[in-house]
């Protein structure tokens, strides 16, 4: 599929893509307005580890390794359940086959393992009251809106993209699901001196996982050998995970996504930005980045 070009001829049979409506500020998909309710009153349990990100920007990798560290690295225990089953994303609101992310965490037993996109100033409050542990990982612009401009392609329920050049310049803007890149990744980055969250870096996984899961492992709490640290490193590599049916959305109906379109794991590189953006698109986004990031000591990296 040409990057550049439109969003393509969708089946008017298959579900409704949803539209962007604002919900406290941000950005939504509009299927989350008759559920924000419950979701804003989720209640969080102190023993909860929250995994919270930007869309795509290392959401199920983050998710795979947790679990393969709360399972002492076994695969087995892991690939009992498809990752979203075994970590309930709680801002999704109920979508057939499935209950809301909500209803499933709260059928769970302790302790659960959540997963989020929410930006910061609208988690639910119980999750700082309860002081939960929450681990954000932050991938570089450029990547990450090539990733989610991907996604939405091969999601049937997200909304629809536009061009590359318009989802770019929304994606800046802050005009797409989600919100803001820049405040989110900030908000994020800000909040760690106030509360317990473990702040990663998409690009430090790709150069070193060994190093980056290490401090999963003492974050979670937990000593592990070194014998299966470097099985946690092997089973959570890109090509290990995607050929994983447990943890590369192939389960899901082909209703909600289609692998056809675009795999749900893609590359899994950093760099790829390259073959999508002009040299303008990429200098311009440069210097938005370092307006939008400017005091906050957050600096990122496009390449390793």
């Amino acid at each position: 599929m040409d990057l550049k070009s439109g969003p393509g001829d969708f089946d008017p049979t298959q579900p409704k893509r949803a539209t962007l409506e604002e919900i406290e500020g941000v950005l939504f998909p509009n299927t989350l307005r008759e559920h924000w309710g419950t979701i804003q009153g989720f209640k969080a349990r102190p023993d909860d580890l929250l995994i919270c990100t930007y869309p795509k920007a290392g959401t199920t990798w983050i998710q795979q390794i947790v679990s393969m560290v709360q399972h002492r690295g076994d695969l087995e225990k892991c690939n009992q359940k498809p990752i979203y089953e075994r970590m309930p994303f709680i801002d999704m609101p109920p979508m057939k086959p499935f209950v809301s992310g909500v209803e499933q965490a709260d059928l769970m037993p302790s302790p659960r393992i959540l997963k989020s996109h929410l930006p910061v100033q609208l988690l639910p409050a119980s999750f700082w009251e309860q002081k939960c542990k929450v681990i954000y990982v932050a991938r570089n612009a450029k990547d990450n809106v090539v990733s989610y401009f991907y996604f939405h392609h091969m999601s049937k329920i997200m909304p629809e993209t536009g061009t590359w050049n318009e989802f770019l310049e929304n994606f800046v803007a802050g005009k797409v699901a989600w919100g803001s890149w820049s405040d989110h990744v900030r908000g994020w980055w800000e909040a760690k001196d106030r509360h317990p969250v473990l702040y990663l870096f998409y690009e430090d996984m790709k150069e070193d996982p060994a190093r980056e899961i290490r401090k999963v492992i003492q974050f979670m709490g937990l000593e592990l050998p070194e014998s299966v640290l470097n099985q946690i490193v092997e089973h959570t590599k890109f090509e290990s995970m995607k050929a994983n049916p447990m943890a590369n959305y192939s389960t899901l109906p082909s209703s909600l996504v289609d692998h056809t379109v675009s795999p749900f794991m893609r590359k899994g590189t950093v760099g790829n930005w390259k073959k999508h953006f002009t040299v303008a698109q990429s200098e311009w986004l440069d210097d938005t980045c370092a307006q939008l990031l400017k005091g906050s000591g957050l600096n990122f990296r496009t390449e390793i």
